[in-house]
Parts: C-alpha cells; sequence; structure tokens
C-alpha cells in the first residue's frame, strides 16, 4: 500500500512493470491510497491536510488500511506500506502511530524529525506545507507527529527498511541517518540502504534504481509473503 499525500500532487492509477513482475505476478497485492494532501480532487482536497490539519492525511492512509483488513484483502502480518520523501514522511508517521498495523515499512528518502526539517537541505522552501517550528502552534503539532522524537524504547515496532541517498540535496540524509541512529540506540532491528549515487530518488541510472527497486520488493517479499508465494 502506498500513498504521498502532499503537496497538491495527484496519485492516480497507472502502469508499472515493476510492480507486477516483482510484486502482482507473485500473488500481491497493490494499492494506492488517495488521501487528503494530494490534488486528486482539486485545491479543498490538499488544503485540508494543510499544517496542523496534516492529522487527517495520516488518519486517511490508516483508515484505508483498516478497510483493507475488515475485508480480508489482506490483514496486519501481511500489509506492507512504502512511500518516499514526503511519502516517506508519511511512512514514519505510521510507523510510529500504528506500529501494530504493519507487517513491513518502506522508508524512502524521508523527512522524519520535523522540528528542525527547516534547518535541513532545502526544508526552509516547505513551511507553506507542514508550517514553521518558530510559531508555536504549528511547533506544537509538529512535535505531536515528527516521527524521529515519537520512537519510544518500549514499544515493539515492525522492522523498516531505510532508504536514503548521501547525495540527495532536497530532504537530506540526515533524516534517515538520525532515524536509523535512535532505532539503534533502543535496540531495535531495522535495515538501512545509503547508496552514494543519485539525489532525491532511487539510484542515479537505471542500473541503480533497479537495484533499489529489487532491494524493496525483496523485502517486502520476505517479510509479507509465505514462502510458497514469494518462489
Amino acid at each position: 500500500m502506498t500513498a504521498y499525500g502532499g503537496f497538491q500532487s495527484s496519485s492516480t492509477p497507472s502502469y508499472s512493470a515493476v510492480n507486477g513482475a516483482l510484486w502482482l505476478n507473485h500473488g500481491g497485492v497493490f494499492v494506492l491510497a488517495n488521501i487528503r494532501g494530494g490534488g486528486e480532487f482539486g485545491p479543498a482536497w490538499h488544503e485540508a491536510g494543510l499544517k496542523t490539519h496534516r492529522q487527517r492525511i495520516y488518519d486517511d492512509f490508516y483508515a484505508v488500511a483498516q478497510d483493507l483488513v475488515a475485508r480480508k484483502i489482506t490483514s496486519t502480518p501481511h500489509l506492507g506500506i512504502i512511500g518516499g520523501s514526503n511519502g516517506g514522511l508519511l511512512m514514519g508517521v505510521e510507523f510510529t502511530q500504528h506500529p501494530e498495523m504493519w507487517g513491513a515499512v518502506v522508508i524512502q528518502v524521508p523527512l522524519l524529525d520535523m522540528l528542525a526539517f527547516e534547518h535541513l537541505s532545502a526544508g526552509a522552501s516547505w513551511v507553506g506545507e507542514y508550517g514553521s517550528a518558530s510559531v508555536p502552534e504549528e511547533r506544537a503539532f509538529l512535535a505531536g507527529i515528527s516521527p524521529y522524537n515519537h520512537l519510544k524504547p518500549d514499544v515493539t515496532y515492525p522492522e523498516p527498511l531505510i532508504f536514503t541517498t548521501t547525495k540527495d540535496d532536497r530532504v537530506g540524509p540526515v533524516h534517515a541517518r538520525k532515524f536509523a541512529a535512535r532505532m539503534e540506540e533502543f535496540h531495535k532491528p531495522f535495515f538501512y540502504d545509503e547508496i552514494t549515487e543519485g539525489g532525491h530518488g532511487a539510484g542515479a541510472d537505471s542500473h541503480q534504481e533497479a537495484r533499489t527497486r529489487a532491494e524493496y520488493f525483496t523485502y517486502l517479499t520476505m517479510k509479507l509473503m509465505p514462502p510458497a508465494m514469494g518462489q
């Protein structure tokens, strides 16, 4: 299951040879959630999730997941989520707010420290979307959702795959590095991959992107599929 939920960006159905070959052909199900914050249903759909209203975005995503389980399309041990950039923030929030819901979480080139994001890489340009820690009301909300600040040593989390790139000049690898370091500090299991090639994406060229996407689906298959399905 995936979504983006931000910046009025529309996530609509499209053909994906990668999802088909590496997931659907092995018996998996793919779900694209249209959640508030995106642009699928016009400007008001985006504005409904701006700044201190952003919890609606995360609640929308969780509601879709609950529906998948209620309709017996999947179950929590077999439900994985994946998202990058602002979608990586979505993954981090779902990881910390509902850790019992997910069998696997892929967190790609993410924002995760929302109290410091304005001072990291291009973060200052996103205040219109997320709000600012310099505004008391907005800081209080950001503190309430920031995945890095909400990791706890006494909570059982799914084992995530955290991916970033050294040369990401948009979000920057520091978010992923800090999150992984906190996970390590709390003795929580995780996978971490940081590649030097490329910027804010899966790699510098088609070869590198193919390797990264194969890694994602190997992880998801290992975590979510019974052995007979993943063969």
